[in-house]
């Protein structure tokens, strides 16, 4: 546990970070830098669009699997790195 502290911490320090959430496998946030509204909603749409990524990337070749989804937009960069129980999220201003 300690281990995904330091990490989360390290991530958080990076310039531009604007924050990071942990969300198990239901899109539930666990961990969050941000407030509670914010994280609400970024969890569940941010969840769904890595499902849809999911199947997508499967749909295409079976063999497959989604390992990093990136979405970028004129405010945010939102960075996705999903694994089998969670997602990690980190959202990001590029501009920095």
């Amino acid at each position: 546990m300690a281990e995904v502290e330091e990490t989360l911490k390290r991530i958080q320090s990076h310039k531009g970070v604007i924050g990071t959430m942990v969300v198990n496998a239901e899109g539930i946030p666990i961990r969050t830098t941000l407030d509670n509204s914010t994280t609400v909603q970024y969890a569940g749409l941010l969840h769904q669009l890595t499902m849809k990524a999911k199947g997508t990337v499967r749909d295409i070749d079976p063999q497959n699997d989604l390992t990093f989804l990136r979405i970028r937009s004129k405010k945010h960069e939102i960075m996705v790195a999903p694994d089998k129980e969670y997602l990690l999220i980190v959202i990001q201003n590029p501009c920095e």
